[in-house]
């Protein structure tokens, strides 16, 4: 049974099925920042650019603090007397299998960020050359290990761990279970605005949920967008790589449209058959690629390096979630990198974690926790260390020396995208297995964006539609294909950077949501942790009707 009320949803006409004016104010807020990007790219640019510098430089030291008390409350809920409570009725069961859930999490939360970043980010902290002006990384630098041997590319792993470890999952995971207990527990919406009843009350559905949910939505969109064409010019390169197509413009243009068309199509068949056989497909396709990095690189090496990696970065996993850099390039990376990636996870919880939430029915806010918590962030330390690891190990005994492989150049000359084919070429001297795995990349990062994206689609009409898990499948159409319309227009305008910039920018007011939402579950649960219904009035402040009628 789901909840909704007959006068939030539109019951007939065109925008049947969802909340009228949310559906109009999403696609005029989505609208007028396409357009006032792409008018003038290098104004908005600079605007967003100011916006972003300003929190990375001044704010540095907030969000470091924010997401410490999210990974405390995390924990603190995991090992609590709260975690048997059902993120449901206390007789629900699990909608998915573990396979079938672990497989949806992993592909929603970072699996084109993995193949996008997974080689590029090891290698650049593992390299000491400061190309853009600041320390490759400040960390190894302050340990005064400063040459490119073993022990740099170790620390350059922990860097790599922090920024996609504990910290980022414990957004995730903080959204994700206020959504799921309030949505699932206490019968409210399941949308980003229910998590603040505790604080709120009943003014959730006026004006301020209004704009909680739009602001998830904007998150949504535009990571979504600006993710679609990180990974279509990263598809682009191995297209060219493979077969020695132009990888320009309209090459990713066309890839845009190929995959979103296919993302719609996922979205409309929903959780329980697209997205989650995709997602599935996903992690049987990556284990192959994994294999080949594995087992054609150096096998005992890198699973030496595994261990030793992610002991190390379990050693100092919380000094360095505490650490803050004021001399002046230590600060330019910090911003640019932990507060980038800070900000980055942020931006894009409302989406993921609302997807989370979406598939977790059912379990114990502990297994919830643990699951969404741990098994992640391993399988992600063990991607990360496959593939970043061969690229760092061809480094270290390249035959001109130390950096001299091929694959630190490309990361100095920005051309990230290369970097994972630059990669695969060095793992054997097999041509045709490269080529092979090549394509299998190339492939990957088509799949594993439909993912995101058919999440994301479901997730946006979700909130639109206040809370239902079905929304109408016409407007999963609408905003999939939109999703797809925003990014190939900023990509010929070369807006893309300056809205993924806005996205980072828009992270700020989400973290305080996130803030207030820690603190409200954590209320909630004291006060009291059963099934039941929160209390609703019969009027919204901004007026609207709030008499509750059950749907099938």
């Amino acid at each position: 049974m789901a909840e909704k009320s007959s006068g939030r949803v539109a019951t007939s006409g065109i925008w049947k099925g969802l909340h009228p004016a949310m559906g109009i104010a999403s696609k005029g807020m989505v609208a007028a920042f396409v357009v006032f990007t792409a008018l003038n790219v290098e104004f908005a640019n600079s605007i967003y650019g100011a916006i972003r510098g300003w929190i990375e430089s001044a704010l540095n030291w907030y969000y470091i603090s924010a997401l410490v008390v999210m990974l405390f409350v995390c924990f603190y809920l995991m090992f609590s007397r709260f975690g048997n409570i059902k993120l449901g009725d206390d007789d629900s069961k699990p909608e998915f299998s573990n396979f079938s859930w672990f497989a949806m999490l992993f592909s929603a939360g970072v699996g084109i960020g993995l193949l996008f970043f997974g080689i590029a980010e090891p290698v650049f902290y593992f390299d000491n050359t400061q190309p853009w002006g600041y320390p490759n990384n400040p960390f190894a630098d302050h340990a005064q290990v400063t040459e490119m041997n073993v022990d740099r590319a170790v620390l350059a792993m922990r860097v790599t761990y922090f920024h996609w470890g504990f910290h980022g999952w414990a957004v995730y995971v903080m959204v994700g279970l206020c959504l799921a207990y309030f949505g699932f527990r206490k019968k409210l919406p399941l949308t980003l605005r229910s998590a603040l009843y505790p604080v709120i009350g009943d003014r959730i559905y006026g004006p301020i949920g209004h704009a909680v949910d739009l602001l998830a939505v904007f998150g949504t969109v535009f990571g979504v967008a600006t993710s679609l064409g990180l990974g279509v010019s990263q598809m682009a390169a191995g297209l060219n790589h493979l077969f020695e197509i132009n990888p320009g413009v309209t090459t990713q243009v066309i890839l845009i449209a190929i995959i979103s068309v296919v993302a719609t199509l996922s979205a409309v068949s929903g959780v329980g058959k697209g997205i989650r056989i995709i997602s599935e497909w996903n992690i049987w396709l990556s284990v192959v690629l994994l294999a080949y990095f594995l087992f054609g690189g150096p096998s005992k090496w890198l699973m030496g390096f595994f261990v030793t990696t992610v002991g190390d970065y379990l050693w100092h996993v919380i000094p360095m979630g505490f650490q803050t850099f004021n001399a002046k390039g230590d600060a330019a990376w910090q911003g640019g990198w932990t507060i980038f990636y800070w900000g980055w996870w942020i931006s894009w919880a409302p989406f993921v974690g609302m997807f989370i939430a979406r598939i977790s029915r059912g379990r114990t806010i502990r297994e919830f926790m643990v699951g969404v918590m741990f098994v992640p962030t391993t399988l992600a330390f063990f991607w990360l260390c496959i593939f970043g690891g061969n690229a760092l190990y061809a480094e270290l005994n390249a035959a001109g020396g130390v950096g001299t492989a091929g694959i630190a150049q490309l990361i100095r000359d920005w051309n990230l995208p290369a970097a994972l084919y630059g990669t695969i070429d060095q793992v054997t001297t097999v041509a045709w297995l490269n080529w092979i795995m090549a394509a299998l990349a190339t492939f990957l990062l088509a799949t594993w964006f439909i993912t995101s994206s058919d999440s994301g689609t479901l997730v946006i009409t979700t909130m639109l539609s206040m809370g239902d898990e079905n929304p109408p499948q016409r407007f999963r159409i609408v905003w999939g294909l939109g999703e797809g319309f925003v990014a190939a227009v900023l990509l010929l305008a070369g807006g893309l950077k300056a809205l993924q910039t806005a996205s980072i920018a828009a992270a700020l007011p989400v973290s305080v949501i996130m803030l207030l939402m820690a603190y409200g579950i954590v209320k909630s649960l004291n006060d009291d942790p059963s099934a039941v219904p929160s209390p609703l009035v019969t009027k919204a402040p901004d007026g609207t009707s709030l008499d509750r009628e059950l749907h099938a």
